[in-house]
């Protein structure tokens, strides 16, 4: 039988007999061993879409940063620190896991609008590479802490270019009515003050114009306006030692025919190489390009429910554990994880947890041919679901596999009632 190619393929595809594997191992047996619901990893996946970011900038002098918002299990960042990557982060708390997980202090760049006080001491005792500047008061501040510490702050303004990125406006960063930079007509003033400041040091530029980005012209158009905004600071003086172009690259969920990082940054480069600009130090944060194909969530079906106007499939996985659905109604496709031979028409559900919410659902409208017992997966759910899950209704959080060469590893264990109650305390 020949089976459709899947999301994150070759590493997760069907055997001979219809089962559904990653790297060659059937994803019913990790199921068996360690419960439902289960994140499973292949790393194998992951280098993969670091190694068509490395192609892109071969020659070049890049650091990828990986944007561990969109998967920041310790085990996920391992592996990118030990294949050389940088790490983007925004908080004080994803400060601390790239360390743990073993990255250079200087390889970190620290984004995000409401940096603390705190969060800023700690990343400038740290030695952090760069901080991500947003706002004229955040100059302001940082530079405070910086002089109180007696020390400068590498610095890079991030700049609001303007360009609808056409994805959900929900992760859309790089429109006027965004919270996120400054805004491109006020980005040369910034660096002004931001030169003229005390604990401020000036070494780069930085845009980012949203996520889950599946066409090529947004980035051009971001590029072009960003290029005339180098040649105008640099005019004044102000030496850009890197140009941060942010990430945002989007992955095929169901029928979306995003550009490979390989051939975004060849059409990138063209450009900056026609304006001069092309063996600056560049630096990039992709984040679900790397691990969004790279995991599937691994739910058990409880119960087939007929109900008049809907048919439903309610599984062990909520909302709490891949919220995107809920939140973005996004689309993952969701598959039993042993295929059936055809048997005629098959009955529609909505697939949807348990959680006391209309919008704990994880998919809407899909043929199954399931019954209750059988373990479905939820693809492409390596990115912005596991690092965005909570214990909501005192869900405990999923364990989390990694496949590495084929083998196994328990890489978190699943969150018990213990765990949930540590931090509270009874009057």
């Amino acid at each position: 039988m020949t089976h459709p190619v899947l999301p994150g393929h070759p590493f997760f595809a069907r055997n001979t007999a219809g089962a559904l594997c990653v790297e060659g191992l059937p994803l019913a047996e990790l199921a068996r061993e360690h419960g439902t619901p289960l994140f499973v990893y292949s790393r194998a996946a992951m280098l993969k879409a670091l190694h068509a970011y490395e192609e892109g900038f071969r020659g070049r002098d890049a650091l990828i940063c990986y944007a561990m918002k969109a998967n920041s299990s310790l085990a996920v960042l391992q592996v990118f620190a030990q294949a050389g990557c940088g790490f983007d982060i925004v908080s004080g708390g994803e400060l601390q896991r790239a360390l743990a997980a073993g990255a250079p202090p200087a390889k970190i760049i620290f984004s995000g609008v409401g940096k603390t006080r705190a969060e800023m001491r700690l990343a400038l005792t740290t030695g952090i590479g760069c901080f991500n500047m947003e706002s004229l008061p955040e100059l302001h501040v940082l530079n405070e802490v910086a002089v109180a510490m007696g020390t400068q702050a590498p610095v890079s303004i991030r700049v609001n270019p303007n360009v609808d990125p056409n994805t959900h406006p929900y992760i859309s960063t790089g429109l006027k009515g965004n919270k996120f930079g400054i805004a491109h007509e006020e980005a040369l003033a910034a660096y002004r003050l931001a030169r003229d400041l005390p604990g401020l040091r000036v070494v780069g530029i930085d845009c980012h114009i949203g996520s889950q980005i599946t066409q090529m012209s947004p980035y051009l158009d971001a590029m072009d306006r960003m290029l005339d905004l180098v040649e105008q600071i640099e005019a004044e003086g102000i030496r850009l030692e890197h140009f941060d172009f942010g990430g945002g690259l989007g992955i095929t969920y169901t029928d979306e025919t995003p550009p490979s990082a390989h051939a975004l940054w060849h059409a990138l480069l063209a450009r900056m190489d026609a304006r001069g600009l092309g063996q600056r130090r560049l630096l990039i944060e992709p984040g679900r390009s790397m691990v969004g194909n790279a995991g599937v969530c691994l739910a058990e079906v409880l119960y087939l429910k007929t109900g008049e106007a809907k048919n439903f499939c309610i599984v062990d996985a909520a909302m709490n554990d891949l919220p995107r659905p809920a939140m973005y109604e996004a689309y993952h496709q969701i598959l039993p994880v042993q295929s059936r031979p055809a048997t005629g028409d098959m009955p529609t559900y909505d697939v949807v947890g348990p959680i006391c919410e209309s919008g704990d659902w994880l998919g809407r409208d899909r043929t199954l041919d399931v019954q209750p017992g059988d373990i479905l997966a939820v693809m492409s759910a390596g990115a912005y679901c596991m690092s965005m899950a909570s214990t909501y209704n005192s869900r405990g959080r999923a364990a989390e596999v990694l496949v590495v060469d084929g083998q196994p590893h328990l890489i978190a264990t699943r969150e018990d009632i213990a765990s949930l109650h540590a931090r509270e305390r009874l009057l």
